[in-house]
Order: structure tokens, then sequence, then C-alpha cells
């Protein structure tokens, strides 16, 4: 009974804003202002939308569950948000003030801000129950990052923000579109050749090393203390030495990224290796077994978490150093060279581009990982329900 009194709710909440929307768009739809007038500038209209919103929210309460009336919240939101970029548009063809400093257009992004926060609250519950599907977890992420994305298109619309101060992510994706090819040499040169050598390199000798040490304990009281030295010194200092020694192509900024990635790799792996119990190690010994056997069977399953942390730690980091290294020298490719050679032309939204392609794979190269992760370390504790 309460579940179905709760949908009603939703259900109403939906149909008021769709019938709303379609009500205040309609005028607009003509290209002329006087819709904006009748229907923001004195925001009666959108402010009894709101209280309806806030009315039916409290009615329903907790009681609904369900990915269909979440989807149809963000529906509602979806249509609702074309609406105050449409009404800013026409607003600042007349002339007039920016489209935001109207009240009408702030009640009516707020109530929007309300239907997204109601439908991602539905979907998290129900993504969150056993047997959901796994899309439905990335779609509410998904969407959160698309809200952000459209306040971010509102504001400086509404605003007027100068795109030399911050380019709106129409602008940001037109110039991606028109320059894929070039952020597609920038991504080669600096992800596919530097980063990726360069966290191969660093990780892979960090575990070797790793290993050598559990083996050989007192190179631990020397190698330790001298990881703590080397992670504490700054990229643009050692960037402009790699480059003189290595040259201006890809190999000097993978081998800032070696030395980025390699003590964190190297000091997780110690710690994993040691993170075995001493009733474990008394087993295999009590069984007979080697080092080997007991490294390989017990101490390296055990030490997984912490090397996955270490590699999705650096993941971040190799990416970080490969740019800020092409900042002190490159070919005229790459994603730092293109960063700080945009910048000095003005040319912010090819910027903002580059830190976007940056941005996307980099997040894509952790997601891999901690696919990975959770692939491998699956019996681990926290990935139990």
């Amino acid at each position: 009974m309460i579940l179905g009194r709760a949908w009603r709710w939703e259900r109403a909440a939906v149909l008021a804003t769709l019938c709303f929307v379609a009500t205040a768009v309609l005028p607009l739809l003509r290209d002329s202002p006087g819709g904006f007038y009748s229907w923001f500038a004195f925001p009666v209209l959108p402010l009894i939308w709101l209280i309806c919103l806030l009315v039916a929210s409290w009615q329903a309460g907790l009681a609904a569950r369900g990915t269909a009336v979440g989807l149809l919240l963000t529906l509602a939101a979806a249509v609702g948000g074309i609406l105050p970029l449409r009404v800013i548009t026409l607003h600042q063809r007349v002339g007039e003030v920016p489209g935001l400093e109207v009240p009408g257009v702030w009640i009516f992004v707020l109530g929007l801000g309300f239907l997204v926060w109601r439908a991602l609250a539905l979907l998290s519950d129900a993504a969150a129950q056993r047997g959901a599907p796994r899309a439905l977890g990335l779609l509410v992420p998904g969407l959160f990052g698309a809200w952000l994305l459209y306040l971010w298109q509102v504001g400086v619309t509404g605003f007027g923000v100068p795109s030399v101060l911050l380019p709106s992510p129409v602008q940001i994706a037109i110039v991606f579109l028109g320059a894929t090819g070039t952020l597609w040499a920038d991504f080669y040169q600096t992800f596919l050749k530097s980063v990726l050598a360069g966290y191969a390199l660093g990780c892979g000798s960090g575990f070797l090393v790793a290993l050598l040490v559990d083996r050989v304990p007192f190179l631990q009281r020397g190698l330790l203390p001298l990881g703590n030295f080397v992670s504490a010194l700054p990229i643009v200092g050692v960037a402009p030495i790699m480059v003189m020694w290595f040259g201006f192509d890809w190999q000097s900024k993978a081998a800032v990224v070696v030395i980025m990635t390699f003590f964190p790799m190297l000091v997780n792996t110690i710690a994993g290796l040691h993170a075995t119990a001493a009733m474990e190690r008394d087993l295999m010994r009590s069984y007979g077994a080697s080092y080997l056997q007991t490294l390989v069977r017990v101490r390296l399953p055990n030490a997984l978490p912490f090397i996955f942390n270490a590699l999705k730690i650096n993941s971040t980091l190799a990416l970080i150093g490969a740019i800020v290294a092409e900042f002190f020298g490159t070919p005229i490719v790459g994603m730092g060279f293109r960063i700080s050679t945009e910048i000095g032309r003005m040319n912010v939204e090819m910027v903002w581009a580059t830190i976007a392609v940056a941005a996307v794979s980099g997040s894509l190269f952790y997601g891999l990982l901690a696919l990975a992760e959770r692939a491998t370390t699956f019996w681990h504790p926290s990935y139990r329900q």
C-alpha cells in the first residue's frame, strides 16, 4: 500500500514536470522572447512547480524503490533541461541581461536538481539490491557526471563567462571533434609511448627489487630510506635532467615515469609480503615447503591487494609525470606540449579538450586495473557481501 502510494506521487511529479515543460516551451519554439517574460521573468509557475515537487517527494518518502521511477524522473529532468538553455539563448539574443539573473531560471534549475537528486537516490537503491544489473551501477555515476556538465553549461552560458576564462562543455566538444587527429597524435605520443613504457618498467622493476629485498633483508634498511628521498624530489627538477640524459623524445618522459612509479611499487609490495601471518608461514614450514613455494602459494596471493593498490596509484602518477615532463622538452606532439603551446596562444578550448583526453584515458586505465583487481582478489574480505 505504501509503495503504491509512493509510486502515484512520484508519477504525479513526473507528469507535472512534463506538462509544465510542454506549456512553457511552446512560446519559446518560435524564437520569440515573449514566452520568456511570461514564464520566467515572473516566476510564479516555476515556483508552484517546485513546491509540487517538494510535496510529491515528501508524500513518497523513502518507500518508492525501483528502476522505473528513477528512469522516469531522469527523463523528466532531461526534457526540462533543454528549457533553461533555450531561455538563456533567446534572452541574450535580444540584448538583455544574462539569463541566470532572472529568478525564474534559477528556480527552474533548482527544480531540475531536485529531480536529479531523487532519480539518483532511487537508482542507487535499486543498484544496491542483490541481483541488480551491473549496467545500473554504471548509470548512477554517469548521470551525476552529466548533471555536473549541465550545470557547467548553464552557468557559463547564463552568466556570459568569456571562453578565455572558462569555455562551456559545448565549445570544448566542438573543438574536440574538429581536432581529433591532433588529439590522437598527442595521446599516442604521451600515453601509448611514454606512460605505458615507463609504467611497465617502473612497476616491474619495483616488484622484482621488492622480491630481492624480501630475500636479502639488509637491503631494506638501505633502499627504503632512499625511496623516501627520491619520492620527495620534485618533478620539475627531475624532468629537465632526464631530458638532458635521454633526449627530447618519449624515452626521457618514460624515465620520469619510472622514477615516479618505482618506489610506490617497492614499498607496497614489501608491505604486502610482510602481511602474511606467522601462523601461515609456520604451517607451510611444517609441510616442508621451500621459500619459493611459500612465496608463490601463500605470500604473493596475500600481497595482491597491496600490489594492486600500488598499480592504481601509479596509474595516475605516470600520466601526471609524463605530461609535466613534456613541458621541458619534447617533439611537436604530446599532451604536455599541446597544453603549454595552446595556453600561450590563448586557445583555452584546445587546452580543455586535451585535459579531457588525459582525464578520460587515466580514468579508463584506472578502471581496467580495478577490474583486474576484482577478478584476482575476489576472495579478499573487502569484496565479500
